[in-house]
């Protein structure tokens, strides 16, 4: 079949998650992703864990679909591989330390000038310039410095997301600003250069915390895991595994009182007459609907919740996720080749009308250097070469 970025071919030079993401995005969608790595060791994300048949968790989500090339790039022969790579090439996207890019000769200033059509990705911690651009930027320290780790958790215990959400954030737009220039190339002729940083990317997700703490002038609450905003919005004890509902609106309140809680009376006091009245007495709101929901059995509780169309879920954990009906009575889950054998994999989340998405098996360490190089008219001896003297 025919992927949307057939044609298109993507070196990377990164590590760990942010720019992983994003290149396992453009693979999926058919694009060729030449994941440039060190020699023998490869990408370090590799050995974060070994809990995937002796594989990193991190690296089997992140790297399906991809063409693994060693190369020592401070090797004297590393500038003749890489310029005939990216003559080659759509897109080049790093995720290096600060400036490390740029001593390699890969800045994005060198490359869009000597490569016109190519579209160079930078992905940092804390963007290009300021006062912390040198800063190590780490998904934790991201996390902390734009306040999301202020937000999450209780007030008692702030906590961190359990996913890299600074990594998650950056890769996406690292991911969305790569196919806005490749269709900006499209008119124009041109490549061009775009920047992503962690710190921006996790900055716009905080985008209502920012104006409620600007304009309300008062920073959130952490809430766990309840809405700071807006209650009753969360999970709730019952007689058996917790229920999340979403309150969203003065009906829905009003809809759950009498026909989930049976307890109309209970929209007009004053404790819970707002939405506001209701977040400042969420202690009591709590107990309120807990009475009732503890004492009610599950297959009961759920009637009423779906009479009234109150929404709801069940507080799953991971090992619920994985078991999912939603996920597994829509063929979600597929199989990938991998160095160890075949892994489950979810496919992507957006699915196109008639087609499937690319899902090609995980690299080991440099297995496509030599067809790579070969597709570059590197001979066999050059290439034994080459990897005598280490550059590959």
């Amino acid at each position: 079949m025919t992927y949307p970025l057939e044609g298109i071919t993507v070196v990377s030079l990164e590590q760990a998650v942010a720019a992983p993401l994003a290149t396992r995005h453009l693979a999926d969608l058919g694009a060729r992703v030449i994941k440039l790595e060190r020699p023998g060791v490869g990408d370090f994300a590799r050995d974060y864990d070994t809990t995937v048949k002796g594989m990193s968790s991190h690296f089997v989500w992140l790297n399906r679909s991809k063409e693994s090339l060693t190369l020592d790039l401070k090797h004297p022969a590393a500038d003749k591989l890489l310029d005939r790579l990216l003559t080659g090439a759509d897109v080049f996207i790093q995720n290096l330390a600060p400036g490390a890019a740029a001593r390699l000769g890969l800045g994005a200033d060198v490359l869009t000038e000597r490569y016109p059509r190519l579209v160079c990705c930078s992905v940092s911690g804390y963007g290009e310039d300021g006062p912390y651009r040198d800063a190590k930027a780490y998904d934790l320290l991201i996390q902390s410095e734009v306040g999301l780790v202020s937000i999450t958790g209780t007030p008692e215990q702030p906590a961190k997301a359990g996913i890299p959400a600074a990594d998650i954030a950056a890769g996406m737009y690292a991911y969305s600003g790569i196919l806005t220039a490749l269709f900006a190339r499209e008119r124009t002729g041109r490549g061009g250069a775009l920047s992503v940083s962690l710190f921006d990317a996790l900055t716009e997700w905080m985008g209502f915390p920012l104006y409620y703490t600007r304009y309300g002038g008062r920073a959130l609450t952490p809430a766990g895991a309840s809405h700071a905003a807006i209650a009753p919005y969360g999970p709730f004890a019952t007689a058996g595994t917790d229920v999340v509902i979403a309150i969203q609106n003065d009906r829905e309140w009003v809809a759950f009182c009498a026909q989930v809680l049976r307890r109309p009376e209970l929209t007009g006091d004053h404790r819970f007459a707002s939405n506001t009245a209701r977040v400042t007495h969420r202690d009591e709101l709590r107990v309120a609907i807990e009475e009732v929901f503890t004492a009610l059995p599950a297959d009961e509780l759920d009637r009423r919740l779906e009479a009234a169309r109150i929404a709801h879920a069940r507080r799953n954990g991971v090992a619920e996720l994985i078991e999912h009906p939603q996920l597994g009575d829509r063929g979600r889950w597929v199989d990938v080749g991998s160095p160890v054998g075949p892994l489950a994999a979810l496919l992507p989340p957006v699915t196109f009308t008639g087609g499937t998405p690319r899902m090609d098996p995980i690299p080991d360490v440099g297995e496509h250097t030599d067809s790579v190089l070969s597709s570059l008219g590197y001979s066999a001896r050059e290439i034994a070469e080459l990897r005598a003297e280490g550059a590959i």
